[in-house]
Formats: C-alpha cells, structure tokens, sequence
C-alpha cells in the first residue's frame, strides 16, 4: 500500500512538472505578438489548448504515454476550471463553462489533428483551421501562417523527445529554444 501511494505521488510530480513546461510555453511573448494570438483570457486558453494538443499527438506515438496523456487533459480541465473561478465566475455557472471550454477544447483538437495529418500542404491547412479559433483578428492569414510554422516546429521538437525523458517529466531541456 505503501508502494502504491509512492507511485502516485511521483506520477503527479510528474504530471506537474510536464504541465508546467506546457504553460511556460504558452506563456512565450512571441505568441501574443507576432504569432498573432490575443493576449486575453481566450487567447491563453488557445494557447494552451494548443500546446496541450501538440503534446498529446507525441504521446499517441507511444503506447506507453497514454495514461500520461491522460493526466496531463486531467490537469489542463482542472486548471482551466481554477482559472475560471479566479476571474468571478460565479460557482453555479462553472459546469456550465467548463462544459463549453472542454466542447472548445476537443473541437480545436479535431481540428487541428484533421490539419496536421494533411500531408498535401500541412502549414497551409493548419493555418486555415487556426484562423477563427486561435487567431481571431479579421484576415489574420500571416499570423495563421506563422502559428502554423510555429506549431509545425514544436510537434517536431516533442517527437524527438524519448519516451522515457517524458515519463520522467522532462520536456524542458528537449524543447529549449
């Protein structure tokens, strides 16, 4: 039993550790700026959904990675839903929002997997799938361009990463630039 609650503790060490590497990404000023996003509290959530996403295609890689990935959506929903209260959502409201977050959230990965899967043109569908989620501005064609780039390097970056550096929580130093 013991053992048990170990194996727990470290795995949500883990968790931890992975996720906070993905906030620090979505926390990257390039991202507000040239890449187009709107720095607003919808405009972080797209950022995170998106490096969230871009982290549970490098664990569909991998079988071994599921049950982390699964963790990982766990603490994003749970850390969106904390955020949500911090702003003054009033507590009958949150399931309610959480509901439509969490539509938003899998719509965008739908989304996005259609467009990175495209073989053709990925930057160009990806771009186009990003324009009205992630880069709301009128037009905004150079900015889902650049995101898409962007994207298309950081899903790049999280496949070279091995397995076992992600079971251990690592992500930083594989993906530092």
């Amino acid at each position: 039993m013991l053992e048990s609650w170990r194996t727990r503790r470290r795995n949500r060490v883990i968790v931890a550790r992975l996720y906070e590497t993905l906030v620090t990404l979505t926390r990257r000023p390039d991202l507000y700026g040239d890449l187009g996003i709107a720095d607003t509290f919808s405009g972080r959530f797209e950022a995170l959904s998106i490096h969230v996403h871009l982290f549970l295609r490098r664990c569909r890689i991998d079988p071994a990675l599921a049950p982390l990935a699964q963790d990982i959506v766990d603490r994003f929903i749970s850390d969106v839903e904390d955020s949500i209260r911090e702003i003054g959502i009033g507590d009958q409201s949150v399931p309610k929002r959480m509901r439509g977050l969490t539509g938003v959230f899998y719509e965008r990965v739908a989304a996005y997997d259609a467009a990175l899967g495209d073989g053709a043109a990925p930057e160009a569908a990806l771009a186009e799938a990003l324009r009205g989620r992630a880069i709301e501005a009128p037009g905004g064609e150079d900015e889902s361009r650049r995101l898409a780039t962007y994207m298309r390097a950081v899903e790049e970056r999280f496949r070279a990463i091995p397995a076992d550096a992600i079971l251990q929580g690592r992500l930083e130093a594989e993906i530092a630039s």
